[in-house]
């Protein structure tokens, strides 16, 4: 029945546009990796212009100014550079420019929350999180709206934006094959909750949020004005907007960049006001009820053939009551396994998903090239998951409510 919808959907599209039309609208190299959500603190957005005796050293003065400027706008205590440094695990250039004795750059600082937490504060400051909401980000540009039909700028920052230091468990879909005929701008509008349960099990999501964005230029080269607005549930309910101004073209990354985290805030606040959670409606039974089961049955089961001649002394046999079979329980378990490159996390989540009583699956870290993690929601106990993978050809070890598979 969790393939039901989306069969039903293609098999219509095939018929209506045939397969290669409908192979057109999936192939190609449109979808965007998100980045592995970790608790580490991120720090965007700073700016340094720094010089030294060539480029190399102008470049290494701008990375320390950048922790510098970072730490203190963390909220850091004062400390000496060797110690800010010692908590950096990252540095993310944003935009640089490198002369023989010059550096600018607008660069992010990514400090290790194991050395830096005691400094600042913990993760989510003791506050609950959110389920698991799977994001759609609609992009209004040039008179058409689009998601991940193309590589495009909204749907990059969303992918880019490190989300382990924020109360909002956000599932971000790739954008890779057929997440652009199921995630489009329509999907929002659509108010089925069969369809939209459908829809949030492929990605295991308890329900959806729409960060819409509107881009409107006022004249070629000239300022870019967004309209962002955040909008949740299945009946797109609104919750807030903004405006934000970027001066040209170039200063659009920038402006989005923003966005995301002003969406992150208004989402942090519904959360906490108690707006933010998961629509009651989407929990549909899309099996047959188990009294109208019964009565099917006992209307389908063979009538006695009467006999010609009287027996001596008939009895009468009770029949057993028809009862419906009993549903197992939809239980969500971690799936380890193997990513050296994109081709096996495709393979690995296409054979997690067709396995038997798998209702959904979607990747929660990411890292191609090393292990990467899903969170899989699966009718019944683990072990039947195993079993299930097991005759598949995979290599299965069982753990504590999580799998390692591997080939």
């Amino acid at each position: 029945m969790l393939l039901g919808g989306l069969g039903t959907a293609l098999g219509i599209a095939l018929l209506a546009v045939g397969p290669a039309r409908l192979m057109a609208q999936i192939e190609g190299d449109r979808g965007i990796v998100p980045v592995a959500s970790t608790s580490d603190i991120e720090v965007i957005g700073i700016e340094v212009n720094t010089t030294g005796a060539n480029a190399e050293e102008a470049r290494l003065a701008g990375w320390k100014e950048a922790a510098r400027k970072a730490w203190a706008k963390a909220g850091g205590p004062g400390m000496d550079d060797g110690r800010i440094q010692s908590m950096v695990s990252a540095v993310v250039i944003e935009r640089e420019q490198i002369g023989p004795r010059r550096y600018i750059a607008t660069l992010s600082v990514v400090f290790d929350r194991a050395r830096s937490g005691q400094f600042l504060g913990s993760t989510n400051g003791g506050k609950a999180r959110s389920s698991p909401l799977l994001v759609i980000p609609v992009l209004y540009s040039g008179g058409t709206a689009q998601v991940f039909e193309v590589k495009g700028p909204w749907q990059r920052v969303w992918a880019e934006y490190r989300a382990g230091n924020s109360p909002i468990d956000y599932l971000r879909a790739s954008g890779g094959g057929g997440d652009s005929l199921l995630l489009t701008a329509g999907q929002p509008g659509r108010r089925s909750r069969v369809w939209w349960r459908n829809v949030l099990d492929q990605f295991g999501a308890s329900d959806v949020i729409v960060p819409e964005a509107r881009l409107e230029r006022q004249w070629p080269g000239g300022p870019v004005r967004g309209v962002f607005t955040a909008r949740y549930g299945p009946d797109n309910t609104f919750l807030e907007s903004f405006t934000l101004t970027a001066n040209d073209e170039a200063g659009v990354p920038k402006m989005l960049n923003e966005a995301v985290l002003r969406f992150d805030q208004i989402y942090t606040r519904a959360l906490n006001d108690g707006r933010l959670k998961p629509d009651n409606t989407l929990n549909v039974r899309t099996g047959i009820d188990p009294g109208l089961a019964a009565l099917i049955a006992a209307g389908n089961a063979p009538e006695a053939t009467p006999s010609a001649a009287p027996t001596a002394s008939p009895t009468a046999t009770a029949s057993a009551t028809p009862t419906a079979a009993p549903v197992a329980e939809v239980r969500t378990f971690t799936v380890q396994f193997a990513s050296p490159d994109a081709a096996a996390v495709d393979a690995a989540m296409g054979a997690v998903r067709s396995a038997p009583g798998v209702k959904g699956a979607s990747t929660t870290s990411l890292a191609v090239g090393g292990t990467s993690v899903m969170r899989v929601s699966y009718e019944g106990d683990i072990g039947a998951l195993a079993d299930a993978l097991r005759a598949r050809g995979w290599k299965v070890t069982v753990g504590s409510n999580a799998l390692s598979i591997k080939r």
